[in-house]
């Protein structure tokens, strides 16, 4: 019995990590949309948090 309750407990935890980061991706990519608009539209361009600049992408 314990050891099935803590399976059921770590599944429940692994899915809501789960579901936690893929909603922090989705807010950042959304975060990453708006910070290159506004940087393209005012023609400068801002270094990315990892050092990279947008100009490379494609």
């Amino acid at each position: 019995m314990v050891q099935s309750d803590k399976k059921m407990k770590r599944a429940a935890r692994d899915a809501r990590l789960a579901a936690a980061l893929r909603e922090n991706l989705k807010r950042r990519k959304v975060q990453a949309r708006v910070r290159d608009r506004a940087a393209g539209a005012s023609g400068r361009r801002e270094p990315r948090p990892d050092g990279s600049s947008a100009e490379g992408k494609k």
